[in-house]
């Protein structure tokens, strides 16, 4: 048996390390992009916020189809996230 012993809590890791990065984050049901701004327990907010349709090639510098979201702020449930990452784009 495989047992961990030591347990370290890290500080600002995760979502709250990525606070003014643009970022992907893929959701239960839709891909929103956009410059994090914001990180609470409930949600997480994005500055210039676009929902991405199709992202086109990984390697590219723009998505294939992202229309922005209005008002500029958007909010998203941390609870429907399943993953995210610093964007390119």
């Amino acid at each position: 048996m495989k047992k961990l012993v030591n347990v370290t809590e890290v500080e600002n890791e995760g979502l709250i390390a990525l606070m003014g990065e643009n970022v992907l984050l893929v959701c239960m049901n839709y891909f929103y992009a956009g410059k994090l701004v914001g990180v609470n327990d409930e949600f997480v907010q994005l500055e210039n916020a676009q929902l991405v349709y199709e992202t086109g090639p990984w390697d590219k510098t723009t998505w294939q189809d992202a229309q922005k979201l209005p008002n500029g702020i958007w909010y998203i449930k941390t609870a429907a996230i399943e993953s995210f990452g610093k964007s390119n784009r």
